[in-house]
């Protein structure tokens, strides 16, 4: 008899056993469990839980999810053929273990549906095009590079240079409609994770949010799990007909946590000690997003890396832009300018993001590219010369007008009609007259529900202008 009831159950039902002979931190070696498929769930006596990774005849290599002890000798039953977790409506507003473990203390998940975390992606004829902006209420992502709904797009910077933040802003611009945010936190620090979550649930963000949390504390094996079981808790709820959108925060740890205990279990390392799979882990994470042809819904994925001094071009960056539909580059330099949201517009490109605009909304990011291309010339100007021409000038102004309307603290968001409207409002003032952009702003928030049709943006743009154009001493117009 064992002291294990869950344990006794399965070793009772004649599931495949063995003993552990081995034990290198998270990598155990079972004898016996011979026929067991890759992938398979096991029960230790202790009551910790195991993968299979590898194996070999009665020789079994296993991930322990729990924790790096195991004594010699411990017994172990296969539970279910693959690793299962628990999925369903009610993980929204919880934070959740990679496991399914509820951890924010509201008590336990009451969910029947379970699914494995290593799923095959939709394939090319299950899938359908896609047409639909994900509006994230950053001026500077939607009116650049566009996020469409089932798009895979990486968000790269830095420490500390606003990706989080980014995440943050777009999962409460998500607030009033029927999307989803699963938000996977890997090897996150306490300090990180809870101001994260305060941030959240300020905005209100967390009542549509899945948290699946693996912090720098929990086993590797868990930070390694972590993305996975988020994408399969989105897939749930993606093919049961909601718009879901999944954030990996970051993959860079989850890469740094695979290559732990690839190195543990001695597998042979290959570019920067990453085992040679790496490319394989996250090209088959990343490629289950999309948008399905039955019902017509999305997942989305935006995968998080690290670029320390700001080098994307570095082994972990390039493969994930390689597997990826477009990235946003935040950039420490522009940051340390005082431009926030620090988006390298140089750099940061969405490849499909033009599939989901309007004509319109495309002349306006064209003009925005040409219009700041222009800006950077003249200041490069302005270095070498006092006196600059007219047409220098009005370049200088104007630029400087866009990245004041650019400018967004954390909790400022705007819907897509109120950024084309401060946007456009920007452009027809010329950079010949002074305009008050912060008053511009605000005033788009309360006429953006009088646009009804394209017609009706000139005349609230013009009216606009009139009303926050600064005047003179002399009541005439400033003029540069």
């Amino acid at each position: 008899m064992f002291d294990n009831p869950t344990f006794q159950k399965l070793v009772e039902a004649d599931n495949l056993t063995g003993e552990v002979v081995a034990v290198n931190s998270f990598i155990i070696e079972v004898r016996g469990l011979e026929g067991v498929r890759l992938g398979a769930s096991i029960l230790f006596q202790d009551g910790q839980h195991g993968m299979v990774r590898e194996a070999y005849g009665n020789k079994v290599i296993l991930f322990n999810i729990d924790s790096e002890t195991m004594a010699l000798g411990t017994l172990a039953v296969v539970e279910s053929d693959m690793l299962n977790i628990p999925v369903g409506k009610k993980l929204v507003g919880r934070v959740v273990s990679p496991m399914g473990q509820p951890l924010d203390g509201k008590g336990a998940i009451r969910t029947t549906a379970t699914s494995g975390i290593f799923n095959a992606a939709p394939g090319i004829m299950a899938r359908s095009m896609l047409n639909e902006q994900l509006a994230s209420g950053v001026s500077a992502v939607d009116s650049f590079f566009p996020v469409v709904l089932g798009q895979r797009i990486a968000i790269l910077g830095d420490s500390k240079s606003g990706k989080s933040t980014f995440l943050s802003q777009l999962s409460a611009n998500q607030k009033g409609t029927d999307r989803i945010v699963v938000y996977v936190l890997i090897g996150k620090r306490k300090v990180d994770i809870e101001q994260l979550l305060t941030g959240l649930k300020d905005s209100g963000a967390m009542d549509h949010t899945i948290v699946v949390l693996a912090d720098i504390f929990d086993s590797l094996s868990q930070s390694y799990l972590a993305p996975y079981a988020g994408c399969a808790m989105a897939e749930y709820l993606w093919n049961s007909g909601e718009d879901v959108i999944i954030m990996y925060d970051d993959l860079s740890s989850h890469a740094e946590a695979y290559r732990q205990l690839s190195l543990l279990q001695e597998v042979d390392p290959g570019r920067d000690s990453y085992p040679g799979d790496m490319f394989y882990s996250h090209s088959s994470l990343l490629e289950r997003a999309g948008k399905l042809l039955s019902n017509g819904k999305t997942l989305t994925a935006l995968p998080v890396v690290l670029t320390p001094n700001d080098d994307i071009t570095a082994y972990l960056s390039t493969n994930i832009m390689s597997i990826t539909d477009g990235q946003i580059i935040f950039d420490l330099r522009v940051f340390r300018q005082g431009i926030r949201p620090a988006v390298n517009a140089g750099l940061s490109v969405s490849r499909v993001g033009g599939q989901a605009q309007t004509n319109r909304q495309k002349r306006l990011s064209t003009t925005l590219f040409k219009t700041l291309a222009k800006y950077h010339q003249a200041e490069e100007f302005s270095h070498f010369s006092s006196q600059l021409s007219k047409e220098t000038t009005i370049d200088l102004i104007t630029g400087k007008y866009i990245y004041a309307a650019l400018q967004q603290p954390p909790e400022e968001l705007h819907s897509l009609v109120e950024q084309q409207l401060i946007l456009e409002t920007v452009i027809l003032s010329g950079g010949e007259i002074e305009i008050d952009v912060p008053g511009i702003k605000e005033s788009a928030k309360s006429v953006s529900s009088k646009v009804k049709e394209e017609k009706d943006f000139d005349r609230i743009e013009a009216e606009l202008l009139k009303k926050h154009t600064v005047k003179s001493e002399g009541g005439d117009h400033a003029t540069s």
